[in-house]
């Protein structure tokens, strides 16, 4: 019985201590705030803290974690458009 108690433990620590590290999200401690009045914009049940701004479109972006896997997908205002800024000229 001690026997199996023990590999239950180790198990279990060996499962939580690698869970953080296989994850293949952005760390959200290292993106800048997002601007206050991108905050406002943004549609509710959207990831923020995983929220990045992409130059390639100018557009802001969230990780949504599905049940299968992590997707980036447009952060959008609750009327459902992209939440998006104009380019510098």
């Amino acid at each position: 019985m001690y026997i199996r108690s023990t590999i239950f433990l180790a198990t279990g620590l060996a499962l939580g201590a690698c869970s953080e590290s296989f994850s293949n999200s952005k760390g959200a401690s290292s993106r800048p705030q997002l601007p206050e009045n991108i905050v406002e914009l943004a549609a509710p049940n959207q990831d923020l803290a995983t929220a990045y701004f992409r130059p390639e479109d100018n557009c802001y972006w969230y990780m949504h974690a599905g049940p299968v896997e992590t997707t980036p997908l447009p952060l959008r205002t609750a009327g459902g458009n992209p939440i998006c800024v104009k380019p510098a000229t």
